[in-house]
């Protein structure tokens, strides 16, 4: 998996820039426990810290080809090829030489056949950096889907380069700048692709590569969605996802470390989970580890509410005797979730504020539990931007609404933290403005199919903005909480092909049941439990504890009395003020975990507010 980082520079010498080019590095050490290298040359300078995951004795980097004691390529690599084997095979019989069984020098390999063509031959997820030594050029690849990140901050002489913005604003040239712009992106919750917040830093998108050359930068697409007629009829096509998945899940079980599965005991975790006990016994190996979150007391004290209407541990038990996993559950306690400790390292993961609150610490402690006992876990995540499982798929106002579908649904929500916004700011920022703009734009970027109309255009679009945006947040969320314990996290629901199939089905099969991601029911119906299959989609799980919204509350009359604190001048103190002392819940959560998120990040990186 990895962190990457480097600089490059026409003008400079930076084969004397170890000390910065260090300190980059250094910054992603979570990302990459196991080893640390720095690559340095006239004009370019790479780091890399390695979580090693395949040819663990022979995957260092930064890597190199070299010929005639001259060097021709180097990389600095994250991610993984799934299909590394079949490419391996096909360069050698092409007369390439291999010195090691990672997939970061087939990747090395590859680019000296086929050029920047080879990322169209890639399957998996990655981001990483080739400079090419004989031309004294930079490309930077990012994944299809976006599953792994990618910044850079362009210079006047070349370019900066990181897994995350912490690695990028450790170099001495990058201030920690946020304008009126990048306070918009981070409030709106549109997740703009390129878009990266602090200013002058832009994140790679999803499917492009990044052309560094003396006399400038190109950046290209190499992969986008497309829309063609889906011509296979009902059966055919659940037969289709079924094989698709399959395949996709002897890919990712590719590993030289332990590997697991998380298990919430919804359908998506399900499907994976049973897919990899299949394909496990299939292959003469033991029963597969799961792990599910379950916080303390929650059994004596859930209680349904309109988006959980059960718990997942029961469920998740099943599902692990159905297919004979070797099960544990990762139990949390309040204390944990309200640990400054934990909190303040979700923040450093995450470089933002986004006010999630213990549905991100108890995602950060999740994995930091299972890394213990597994370096690689498969997740269930994303099925419900590629099949359509949210509830605001199926509702018909939602759907209609003029607007990116997740901010119609959740819109009393969100106002509720708009309203603890000082109206100088929500001025500057023109929040309501940003998001339109936004919304035109991904609207307009969505394929058209010719012939098609009323709800059938409509779900296209919507399942676009879903693929292109919301799906973005969840697998940024994923990345920066994993890889901050050193666990590699792979989402088989995000290979490209199973993305692009689905896309294209018609609305009508993906609901041909009447309910939400009929096709996945439908294509692993026969491996799981009745209930399973059945289940209500339930969102990811967070505490009832009412002890953590009473430290909320105090935390807040704390902050609201600190004439100190970084946030005041960017809060409504009234309105902040009669939250703290008369909401109660989840309103008191929704505002009060944004808030004390914005002064954590205000204060620990230092930011410049520039609008």
């Amino acid at each position: 998996m990895c962190g990457i980082t480097g600089w490059i520079s026409y003008d400079r010498d930076l084969s004397r820039e170890r000390g910065t080019v260090a300190a980059m590095t250094e910054t992603m050490a979570c990302r990459g426990p196991d080893d640390e290298g720095v690559w340095l040359d006239t004009h370019a300078a790479l780091g890399h810290r390695r979580l090693a995951v395949i040819d663990i004795a022979g995957g260092v980097q930064p890597m190199s080809v070299d010929s005639d004691g001259n060097t021709l390529l180097v990389t600095t690599y994250s991610g993984e090829i799934y299909n590394h084997r079949e490419l391996r095979a096909e360069l050698a019989a092409l007369g390439h030489s291999f010195r090691t069984d990672s997939d970061t020098e087939v990747a090395l390999h590859a680019y000296l056949q086929w050029g920047e063509e080879f990322t169209r031959r890639l399957n998996g997820m990655y981001a990483f950096a080739l400079w090419d030594a004989r031309r004294q050029e930079l490309l930077l690849v990012r994944d299809r889907l976006g599953i792994k990140p990618l910044y850079y901050y362009p210079t006047g002489d070349g370019v900066i380069f990181g897994s995350e913005p912490k690695a990028i604003l450790a170099h001495p040239r990058v201030a920690a700048v946020v304008d009126a712009d990048g306070m918009a992106e981070l409030l709106a919750l549109t997740k703009t692709p390129g878009h990266a917040v602090y200013r002058g830093m832009r994140e790679l998108r999803p499917g492009h590569t990044l052309r560094v050359r003396r006399t400038g930068s190109t950046e290209r697409r190499y992969w986008g969605l497309e829309s063609y007629e889906h011509t296979d009829d009902l059966p055919t096509t659940v037969a289709r996802v079924r094989e698709l998945l399959e395949d996709i899940i002897d890919r990712q079980l590719v590993a030289d470390v332990p590997l697991c599965t998380l298990l919430s005991g919804g359908l998506d975790s399900s499907v994976i989970t049973a897919l990899v006990a299949r394909a496990s016994a299939a292959g003469g190996h033991g029963p597969v580890r799961s792990f599910a979150l379950e916080f303390a007391g929650q059994a004596e004290d859930f209680q349904p509410d309109e988006l959980r209407a059960t718990r997942d541990q029961p469920y998740a038990r099943e599902l692990a005797a159905h297919v004979g996993s070797d099960h544990r559950d990762i139990t949390l306690d309040t204390a944990q979730l309200l640990d400054p400790a934990n909190r303040e390292r979700v923040l450093t993961a995450r470089d933002l504020p986004f006010g999630f609150g213990d549905m991100d610490t108890s995602l950060y402690l999740l994995f930091k539990a299972v890394r213990e006992q597994s370096t690689v876990a498969l997740s269930g995540e994303c099925a419900d931007e590629v099949f359509g499982g949210y509830h605001w798929f199926h509702d018909e106002k939602t759907v209609h609404a003029d607007t990116f579908p997740w901010l119609h649904a959740l819109r009393a929500a969100l106002d509720e933290r708009q309203s603890l916004l000082a109206p100088s700011l929500l001025r500057a920022i023109d929040l309501p403005g940003y998001q339109e703009a936004r919304y035109r734009e991904a609207l307009a970027q969505v394929p058209a199919l010719r012939g098609e109309t009323g709800t059938e255009r409509r779900m296209r679009e919507i399942s676009h903005l879903h693929l292109t945006r919301c799906l973005q947040i969840a697998l940024d969320r994923k990345d920066r909480a994993s890889m901050a314990t050193g666990l590699e996290v792979r989402v088989p629901f995000c290979d490209h092909r199973l993305v692009q199939y689905v896309f294209n089905a018609p609305w009508a099969m993906k609901t041909f049941d009447g309910r939400e991601k009929s096709l996945l029911r439908a294509a692993a119906g026969d491996i799981l439990p009745a209930s399973i299959s059945r289940r209500v989609k339930s969102p990811y799980p967070s505490t009832q504890d009412s002890r953590y919204t009473g430290s909320l509350r105090q935390e807040m009359k704390e902050l609201l009395a600190d004439p100190q604190a970084p946030v005041r001048p960017l809060l409504d103190l009234s309105a902040a003020d009669r939250l703290t002392g008369e909401a109660s819940g989840s309103d008191l959560r929704n505002g009060s975990e944004l808030v004390l998120d914005l002064n954590n990040w205000l204060g620990a990186y230092r930011i410049t507010l520039d609008f």
